[in-house]
């Protein structure tokens, strides 16, 4: 019943906002802390999403859910520096178009009990010029912290956050304490980031022509990591272009985690009339007893699919990916197909890891970009099994959202 509840009012409260939300205008910034309130913005966005996977292992049932929600957002306008924040998330199954509970329903948009609810933001801001600092629940993207926002909840992040903005370089440090969404698994609400959280901290240069990242994390009594990436860009006209980088994660081992990896990886493309074309590739080197963790959200890595990533394969072997794609894009409508072949060599047991994963999607943006309507196809092979297992199914995604 409070699911209902929760829903209901979630709707109510949308209704009048969107009303207003187009008319409300940020200013240079308030002189009063009434204005503060008269200033601020709202922003937010309704969305719906179907999710079902066609489970081919032996005993395994078919799964499916639908679910609506979305999530809104009031900021405060600035006042001598500080602002705030606060945005409430919720998804919500819609029973006739789900799979029954505990049987058929697919958890991964609403949890198993179909409903979610959380205060995903909520935050005070400090900015002086080009120095800004953020403390609360937030939203971040870095390499191996990000919202990975692909599903009905994104990542967010219970953390303390400073950043700099010097020309062409940002930087930005601070701790995660907690994190929530998709990523940190829907039934445990916010779950630690590293057992006593992460440290971290970071640079990021960009220009017309490179885009690089250096950053070190401590996830406490997990790893030490250490990333890098290094791309160029080249327009040899308004029609085609390349692009071409390179990266690197480094982890070691803290507390005996078996957290402990040496990945590289490659990444090529060429845009031209429309047309992409992307080549990736990433290889981590066998650490006995030891595997790779990808971060807290999808990733940093070129070939990370839709769902599979490196991770899963590289624990105790020597384990690679390869990633081709295609995409084509005319006026709003963007067509793609990528296929990733990840192959792990015999771990200590003798046993070798060998999956294919393919995405086939489709986008469409109308309303200036406010409406998304996203499908996608992915399909997933165990090609080392004669068996069925866990890593053969399909799965069909649905979504609309709109923005405001």
């Amino acid at each position: 019943m409070g699911s209902v509840i929760n829903l209901t009012l979630f709707c109510i409260l949308i209704s009048p906002l969107l009303a207003v939300a187009d008319e409300i205008k940020a200013e240079n910034g308030a002189s009063t802390i009434n204005e503060m309130f008269e200033e601020g913005k709202i922003s937010g966005e309704i969305r719906s999403m179907y999710a079902g996977y066609d489970l081919k292992k032996a005993g395994e049932k078919d799964i499916y859910s639908t679910a609506i929600g979305g999530h809104l957002k009031y900021e405060l306008a600035e006042l001598n520096g500080f602002s705030a924040a606060a945005a409430f998330a919720l998804s919500h199954d819609i029973g006739f178009a789900t799979g029954d509970e505990g049987v058929k329903q697919n958890p991964e948009l609403s949890s198993s009990d179909g409903e979610y609810s959380v205060l995903r933001e909520a935050y005070l801001n400090y900015k002086s010029g080009d120095f800004n600092f953020r403390a609360g629940r937030q939203l971040i993207d870095t390499p191996l912290a990000d919202s990975d926002d692909i599903r009905m909840i994104a990542n967010t992040f219970e953390a303390y956050i400073a950043g700099y903005q010097l020309s062409n370089f940002s930087f930005m440090a601070g701790k995660l304490q907690k994190w929530q969404g998709y990523d940190a698994d829907l039934e445990g609400g916010w779950v630690r980031a590293g057992e006593d959280g992460t440290w971290f901290g970071g640079v990021t240069y960009s220009d017309d022509v490179v885009q690089s990242n250096a950053w070190y994390y401590n996830i406490t009594k997990l790893t030490n990591a250490v990333y890098f990436d290094f791309t160029l860009g080249y327009e040899i006209n308004s029609d085609i272009s390349l692009s071409a980088g390179v990266q690197y994660l480094n982890e070691s081992e803290i507390s005996n985690s078996a957290t402990k990896a040496d990945i590289y990886g490659a990444l090529a493309e060429l845009s031209a009339y429309g047309f992409t074309f992307g080549a990736a590739y990433n290889n981590s080197s066998k650490k006995a007893g030891s595997g790779s963790f990808s971060g807290f959200g999808g990733g940093a890595l070129f070939t990370s699919m839709d769902t599979m990533i490196l991770d899963e394969i590289t624990y105790d072997r020597n384990a690679e990916a390869t990633v081709g794609s295609i995409s084509y894009e005319i006026e709003k409508l963007t067509l793609s197909y990528a296929y990733g072949n990840f192959d792990g060599d015999a771990d200590g047991f003798g046993d070798r890891a060998h999956i294919v994963e393919q995405n086939i999607g489709a986008e469409y943006s109308v309303i200036k970009d406010k409406l998304l309507v996203r499908a996608i196809y992915a399909v997933q092979d165990d090609k080392e099994s004669v068996a069925k297992t866990d890593n053969d199914w399909s799965r069909l995604e649905f979504m609309v959202a709109y923005s405001f």
